[in-house]
Protein backbone atom coordinates (compact mmCIF):
# COMPACT_ATOMS: atom_id res chain seq x y z
CA UNK A 1 0.00 0.00 0.00
CA UNK A 2 3.06 2.27 0.42
CA UNK A 3 4.65 1.20 -2.30
CA UNK A 4 1.30 2.37 -4.20
CA UNK A 5 1.03 5.93 -2.86
CA UNK A 6 5.05 6.41 -3.34
CA UNK A 7 4.22 5.51 -7.38
CA UNK A 8 1.63 7.73 -7.44
CA UNK A 9 3.15 11.08 -5.92
CA UNK A 10 5.83 10.29 -8.74
CA UNK A 11 3.73 10.16 -11.36
CA UNK A 12 1.64 13.31 -9.97
CA UNK A 13 4.91 14.99 -9.73
CA UNK A 14 6.43 13.97 -13.58
CA UNK A 15 3.02 15.43 -14.68
CA UNK A 16 3.42 18.70 -12.81
CA UNK A 17 6.89 18.78 -14.19
CA UNK A 18 6.05 19.15 -17.59
CA UNK A 19 3.03 21.47 -16.83
CA UNK A 20 6.06 23.95 -15.58
CA UNK A 21 8.13 23.12 -18.64
CA UNK A 22 5.04 23.95 -21.41
CA UNK A 23 4.12 26.95 -19.17
CA UNK A 24 8.03 28.44 -19.40
CA UNK A 25 8.44 27.60 -22.96
CA UNK A 26 6.72 30.76 -24.45
CA UNK A 27 8.68 32.88 -21.89
CA UNK A 28 11.79 31.41 -23.21
CA UNK A 29 11.00 31.17 -26.69
CA UNK A 30 10.27 35.26 -26.26
CA UNK A 31 13.68 35.87 -24.62
CA UNK A 32 15.37 33.72 -27.40
CA UNK A 33 13.85 35.79 -30.44
CA UNK A 34 14.31 39.26 -28.53
CA UNK A 35 18.36 38.27 -28.39
CA UNK A 36 18.30 37.19 -31.62
CA UNK A 37 16.31 40.11 -32.86
CA UNK A 38 18.37 42.75 -34.71
CA UNK A 39 19.48 46.24 -33.51
CA UNK A 40 16.32 49.02 -34.49
CA UNK A 41 17.36 52.56 -34.27
CA UNK A 42 15.88 53.91 -31.51
CA UNK A 43 12.70 56.39 -32.43
CA UNK A 44 13.18 58.48 -29.19
CA UNK A 45 14.37 62.47 -29.23
CA UNK A 46 18.33 62.03 -30.34
CA UNK A 47 21.40 64.03 -29.19
CA UNK A 48 22.79 65.41 -31.80
CA UNK A 49 26.66 64.12 -32.25
CA UNK A 50 27.91 67.57 -31.88
CA UNK A 51 25.43 68.64 -29.12
CA UNK A 52 28.93 70.55 -27.99
CA UNK A 53 30.43 72.08 -30.68
CA UNK A 54 32.72 70.13 -33.29
CA UNK A 55 35.29 67.73 -31.91
CA UNK A 56 38.80 68.51 -33.08
CA UNK A 57 40.83 65.60 -34.97
CA UNK A 58 43.67 64.13 -35.98
CA UNK A 59 43.80 66.18 -39.75
CA UNK A 60 42.27 69.02 -38.94
CA UNK A 61 44.21 72.29 -39.57
CA UNK A 62 43.26 75.18 -37.01
CA UNK A 63 43.91 78.81 -36.77
CA UNK A 64 44.78 79.98 -33.34
CA UNK A 65 45.11 83.52 -32.31
CA UNK A 66 45.35 85.69 -29.45
CA UNK A 67 42.70 88.95 -29.96
CA UNK A 68 44.24 92.42 -30.49
CA UNK A 69 47.95 90.42 -30.49
CA UNK A 70 49.43 90.79 -34.12
CA UNK A 71 51.95 89.01 -33.26
CA UNK A 72 50.54 85.79 -32.32
CA UNK A 73 48.79 83.99 -35.24
CA UNK A 74 49.38 80.17 -35.83
CA UNK A 75 47.94 77.62 -38.60
CA UNK A 76 48.87 74.35 -37.13
CA UNK A 77 47.90 70.87 -38.47
CA UNK A 78 46.84 68.49 -35.49
CA UNK A 79 49.16 65.59 -35.45
CA UNK A 80 48.81 61.83 -35.41
CA UNK A 81 49.96 61.89 -31.80
CA UNK A 82 47.12 64.23 -30.98
CA UNK A 83 48.75 67.72 -30.21
CA UNK A 84 49.48 70.82 -31.95
CA UNK A 85 52.42 73.13 -32.20
CA UNK A 86 51.94 76.96 -30.89
CA UNK A 87 54.45 79.18 -30.22
CA UNK A 88 55.48 79.96 -26.65
CA UNK A 89 54.10 77.05 -25.45
CA UNK A 90 54.64 74.03 -27.60
CA UNK A 91 52.76 71.03 -27.45
CA UNK A 92 49.07 71.21 -27.08
CA UNK A 93 46.67 68.76 -26.87
CA UNK A 94 43.61 69.26 -29.65
CA UNK A 95 42.51 66.01 -29.94
CA UNK A 96 39.21 65.26 -29.20
CA UNK A 97 38.61 68.79 -27.49
CA UNK A 98 35.70 71.29 -28.60
CA UNK A 99 36.99 74.57 -29.96
CA UNK A 100 36.04 75.95 -26.72
CA UNK A 101 38.06 73.93 -24.53
CA UNK A 102 41.02 74.60 -26.65
CA UNK A 103 40.65 77.77 -26.69
CA UNK A 104 40.35 78.11 -22.65
CA UNK A 105 43.63 75.57 -22.58
CA UNK A 106 45.39 78.16 -24.67
CA UNK A 107 44.56 80.84 -22.66
CA UNK A 108 45.12 79.64 -19.42
CA UNK A 109 48.52 78.61 -20.33
CA UNK A 110 49.38 81.80 -22.03
CA UNK A 111 48.13 83.50 -18.62
CA UNK A 112 50.74 80.67 -16.40
CA UNK A 113 53.28 81.43 -18.42
CA UNK A 114 53.14 85.14 -17.88
CA UNK A 115 53.31 85.57 -22.02
CA UNK A 116 50.18 87.43 -21.66
CA UNK A 117 47.87 88.95 -18.72
CA UNK A 118 44.23 88.16 -19.55
CA UNK A 119 44.70 86.27 -23.26
CA UNK A 120 41.37 86.12 -24.96
CA UNK A 121 42.11 82.74 -27.54
CA UNK A 122 40.62 82.35 -30.82
CA UNK A 123 40.63 79.35 -32.55
CA UNK A 124 39.02 78.25 -35.74
CA UNK A 125 38.99 75.31 -37.84
CA UNK A 126 40.26 76.37 -41.25
CA UNK A 127 40.03 72.58 -42.78
CA UNK A 128 37.94 69.40 -41.83
CA UNK A 129 39.61 66.31 -42.31
CA UNK A 130 39.23 63.97 -39.00
CA UNK A 131 35.34 63.63 -38.88
CA UNK A 132 33.11 62.32 -42.11
CA UNK A 133 30.94 59.89 -43.50
CA UNK A 134 31.03 57.92 -46.25
CA UNK A 135 28.61 58.36 -49.22
CA UNK A 136 28.45 55.32 -51.96
CA UNK A 137 25.99 54.11 -54.40
CA UNK A 138 23.95 56.38 -56.89
CA UNK A 139 24.54 59.81 -55.65
CA UNK A 140 25.44 62.82 -57.30
CA UNK A 141 29.03 63.31 -55.91
CA UNK A 142 29.76 59.77 -53.77
CA UNK A 143 33.16 59.81 -51.65
CA UNK A 144 33.84 61.43 -48.14
CA UNK A 145 31.89 64.20 -46.37
CA UNK A 146 33.31 65.90 -43.68
CA UNK A 147 31.03 66.73 -40.71
CA UNK A 148 31.64 70.18 -39.70
CA UNK A 149 28.29 70.60 -37.54
CA UNK A 150 25.52 68.26 -37.31
CA UNK A 151 23.49 66.77 -40.14
CA UNK A 152 20.19 65.25 -40.88
CA UNK A 153 20.47 62.49 -43.34
CA UNK A 154 18.22 64.17 -45.86
CA UNK A 155 20.79 67.51 -45.64
CA UNK A 156 23.61 65.04 -46.68
CA UNK A 157 21.74 63.49 -50.07
CA UNK A 158 21.37 66.80 -50.85
CA UNK A 159 25.02 68.25 -50.20
CA UNK A 160 26.14 65.32 -52.56
CA UNK A 161 24.06 66.51 -55.18
CA UNK A 162 21.04 64.37 -54.17
CA UNK A 163 20.27 60.61 -55.66
CA UNK A 164 20.79 60.31 -59.11
CA UNK A 165 18.79 59.10 -62.22
CA UNK A 166 19.31 55.27 -61.39
CA UNK A 167 19.17 55.73 -58.05
CA UNK A 168 16.53 53.99 -55.54
CA UNK A 169 14.29 56.02 -53.19
CA UNK A 170 15.52 53.75 -50.47
CA UNK A 171 18.41 55.13 -48.49
CA UNK A 172 20.71 52.47 -46.33
CA UNK A 173 22.80 54.35 -43.01
CA UNK A 174 24.48 52.05 -41.58
CA UNK A 175 26.33 53.17 -37.83
CA UNK A 176 29.40 52.30 -36.91
CA UNK A 177 28.46 49.39 -34.58
CA UNK A 178 26.18 47.95 -37.54
CA UNK A 179 22.93 49.36 -36.46
CA UNK A 180 20.98 49.93 -40.02
CA UNK A 181 18.36 52.13 -40.80
CA UNK A 182 16.22 52.24 -44.57
CA UNK A 183 14.25 55.08 -45.26
CA UNK A 184 12.68 56.05 -48.16
CA UNK A 185 13.00 60.18 -49.88
CA UNK A 186 9.05 60.19 -48.91
CA UNK A 187 9.78 59.46 -45.30
CA UNK A 188 12.51 62.22 -44.31
CA UNK A 189 10.76 64.50 -45.76
CA UNK A 190 7.35 64.28 -44.18
CA UNK A 191 8.64 61.85 -41.14
CA UNK A 192 9.40 62.67 -37.72
CA UNK A 193 13.12 62.89 -36.54
CA UNK A 194 13.14 58.86 -36.29
CA UNK A 195 12.80 58.93 -40.24
CA UNK A 196 15.48 61.40 -41.04
CA UNK A 197 18.31 60.71 -37.94
CA UNK A 198 21.07 62.89 -37.35
CA UNK A 199 24.41 60.98 -38.88
CA UNK A 200 27.82 60.66 -37.20
CA UNK A 201 31.60 60.60 -37.99
CA UNK A 202 32.57 57.15 -39.73
CA UNK A 203 28.44 56.44 -40.69
CA UNK A 204 28.42 54.57 -43.91
CA UNK A 205 25.53 56.25 -46.34
CA UNK A 206 24.44 54.10 -49.76
CA UNK A 207 21.80 54.33 -52.49
CA UNK A 208 21.36 51.29 -54.72
CA UNK A 209 20.74 51.61 -57.90
CA UNK A 210 17.38 50.56 -59.82
CA UNK A 211 17.47 49.71 -63.61
CA UNK A 212 16.16 51.65 -65.98
CA UNK A 213 12.67 50.59 -66.63
CA UNK A 214 11.56 49.51 -63.65
CA UNK A 215 9.81 51.76 -62.19
CA UNK A 216 7.76 55.22 -63.74
CA UNK A 217 10.03 58.42 -64.27
CA UNK A 218 9.64 61.50 -64.77
CA UNK A 219 12.37 64.10 -65.90
CA UNK A 220 13.23 67.61 -64.33
CA UNK A 221 15.58 70.11 -65.90
CA UNK A 222 16.41 73.88 -65.74
CA UNK A 223 17.64 75.70 -62.29
CA UNK A 224 18.01 72.38 -60.31
CA UNK A 225 21.14 70.74 -59.11
CA UNK A 226 20.85 67.43 -61.17
CA UNK A 227 18.65 67.37 -63.93
CA UNK A 228 18.17 64.28 -65.20
CA UNK A 229 14.98 61.54 -65.28
CA UNK A 230 14.35 60.12 -61.73
CA UNK A 231 11.70 57.53 -60.53
CA UNK A 232 8.43 58.36 -59.25
CA UNK A 233 7.75 58.23 -55.94
CA UNK A 234 4.51 57.03 -54.51
CA UNK A 235 2.40 60.30 -53.71
CA UNK A 236 5.31 62.63 -54.95
CA UNK A 237 4.56 65.78 -55.04
CA UNK A 238 6.44 68.63 -56.95
CA UNK A 239 8.34 70.21 -54.29
CA UNK A 240 9.82 66.41 -53.59
CA UNK A 241 10.55 65.87 -57.33
CA UNK A 242 12.83 69.03 -56.89
CA UNK A 243 14.51 67.73 -53.40
CA UNK A 244 15.11 64.48 -55.76
CA UNK A 245 16.99 66.28 -58.32
CA UNK A 246 19.06 67.54 -55.67
CA UNK A 247 16.93 71.39 -55.16
CA UNK A 248 17.00 74.24 -57.05
CA UNK A 249 20.48 76.50 -57.74
CA UNK A 250 21.29 80.01 -56.33
CA UNK A 251 19.41 80.76 -59.37
CA UNK A 252 16.34 78.63 -59.02
CA UNK A 253 12.84 79.70 -58.30
CA UNK A 254 10.00 77.83 -57.06
CA UNK A 255 7.45 80.66 -58.56
CA UNK A 256 8.97 79.18 -61.78
CA UNK A 257 7.92 75.86 -61.74
CA UNK A 258 6.56 74.59 -64.95
CA UNK A 259 5.21 71.13 -65.95
CA UNK A 260 4.53 69.62 -69.16
CA UNK A 261 2.33 66.57 -69.26
CA UNK A 262 1.79 64.18 -72.40
CA UNK A 263 3.14 66.79 -74.36
CA UNK A 264 1.32 69.64 -73.55
CA UNK A 265 2.11 72.82 -71.24
CA UNK A 266 0.11 72.88 -68.23
CA UNK A 267 1.48 76.01 -66.78
CA UNK A 268 2.73 76.69 -63.44
CA UNK A 269 1.32 74.14 -60.50
CA UNK A 270 1.21 74.83 -56.84
CA UNK A 271 4.17 72.87 -55.45
CA UNK A 272 2.10 70.23 -53.58
CA UNK A 273 0.41 69.02 -56.54
CA UNK A 274 1.35 65.81 -57.16
CA UNK A 275 3.86 64.60 -59.95
CA UNK A 276 2.39 61.76 -62.67
CA UNK A 277 4.69 59.39 -65.24
CA UNK A 278 6.40 60.92 -67.45
CA UNK A 279 5.97 64.49 -66.24
CA UNK A 280 8.62 66.61 -67.45
CA UNK A 281 9.35 69.65 -65.04
CA UNK A 282 10.95 72.65 -65.78
CA UNK A 283 12.80 75.53 -63.16
CA UNK A 284 13.30 78.54 -63.80
CA UNK A 285 15.58 81.15 -62.73
CA UNK A 286 14.06 83.86 -60.52
CA UNK A 287 14.22 88.03 -60.52
CA UNK A 288 16.20 89.59 -58.59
Amino acid sequence: MIGMHKMVHARFATIAAAMLALAAAPALSAQVAAANAPAQLTETPERPPLAEGYILGAGDIIEVAVVGREEYKARVQVQVDGTVQLPFIRDVVAADRTIAQLQDDVAARLKAGGYYTDPVVSVMVAGYASRYVVVLGQVGTPGLLPIDRNYRLSEVIARVGGIGPNGSESVTLTRVNGEQLNVTLEQMATGGDAADPYVAAGDKIFVDRVEEGERPTFCIYGEVNGAGCYPVGENMSLRMAIARAGGLTKLGSEKKVKVFREGEDIGKLDLSQTVRTGDVIKVGQRFF
